[in-house]
C-alpha cells in the first residue's frame, strides 16, 4: 500500500515539475487573436458593458470637474467621513476633490472604502489587474468592504495577454503577486447561492478618467 502511495505522489511530482519547467508566464508571446472575436467597438464601451454585466460600478469621467463631482457624491451617498488611501497620486486627487482620506497603519482594519490605482484594465473580460508592486500593496483590494479603483485610458486594454506585456515590458521581474479582479467578491454555497462580499470587497467601482 505505502509503495504504491509512492509510485503515485512520484508521478504527481513529476507532473507538476514539467508543467512548473514548461510554463514560463513571461513568455505570452503566443498568438492567441484568432480565439476571440474583437469587437469594432471602443475599448472604453466593451470595458463598461463586460464590467457592469459582473456587478463592477462604472463611473465614466470626462474630465477633473466630473471626478470631483463624481467622488463627492458617492462619499455623500454612503454618508462617508473618509476613504482609505496609502498612494500618493492617488491621494493628490482626493485633495483636489475635498475628500478626506486616512492613511495610517492603525487605521487600516477600521477601513470601510479602499481607494487604490490598478495596472490595468482587460475590456474583453471587464476585469482590473493589480499587482504588490503598486503602493497599495497586497491587501487593499482584498479588505475594504467597497473597492474603489481609479484609472485612466492608458492603462485601458484588450485582453489579459496585454497587460502581461506591458508588466514584462514595465518591469525587470515580475511582482510576486498579479491579482485579476473580475466583479466584487462572490461566494457560492453548497445550495448555490451566491453572496457578495463574503470573502473581500462587496462592491467594486471604477472611476475610469478620460484625462491626464
Amino acid at each position: 500500500m505505502n509503495q504504491s502511495r509512492n509510485n503515485i505522489l512520484n508521478l504527481i511530482r513529476e507532473v507538476i515539475d514539467t508543467s512548473v519547467r514548461s510554463n514560463n508566464f513571461k513568455d505570452s508571446s503566443q498568438d492567441l487573436s484568432d480565439v476571440y472575436i474583437k469587437t469594432k467597438d471602443s475599448l472604453e464601451l466593451v470595458f463598461a458593458q463586460e464590467f457592469t454585466k459582473i456587478n463592477g460600478k462604472f463611473v465614466f469621467c470626462e474630465n477633473v470637474g466630473e471626478f470631483n463631482q463624481n467622488i463627492r457624491l458617492l462619499i455623500k451617498e454612503y454618508s462617508l467621513d473618509s476613504v482609505y488611501c496609502i498612494d500618493s497620486n492617488i491621494q493628490k486627487l482626493l485633495e483636489n476633490a475635498g475628500v478626506p482620506y486616512l492613511s495610517s497603519s492603525k487605521d487600516f482594519l477600521e477601513l470601510n472604502v479602499g481607494v487604490t490605482s490598478c495596472e490595468s484594465l482587460i475590456a474583453r473580460t471587464g476585469s482590473v489587474l493589480v499587482s504588490s508592486r503598486q503602493a497599495s500593496g497586497r491587501k487593499m483590494n482584498v479588505y475594504p468592504n467597497i473597492h474603489i479603483v481609479i484609472a485612466t485610458s492608458k492603462q485601458l486594454v484588450y485582453d489579459i495577454k496585454d497587460a502581461i506585456d506591458r508588466l514584462n515590458a514595465d518591469c525587470e521581474s515580475l511582482p510576486s503577486q498579479i491579482t485579476l479582479i473580475t466583479g466584487p467578491s462572490r461566494t457560492a454555497d453548497i445550495e448555490k447561492t451566491l453572496v457578495l462580499g463574503a470573502h473581500g470587497p462587496k462592491e467594486l467601482y471604477v472611476f475610469f478618467n478620460n484625462f491626464n
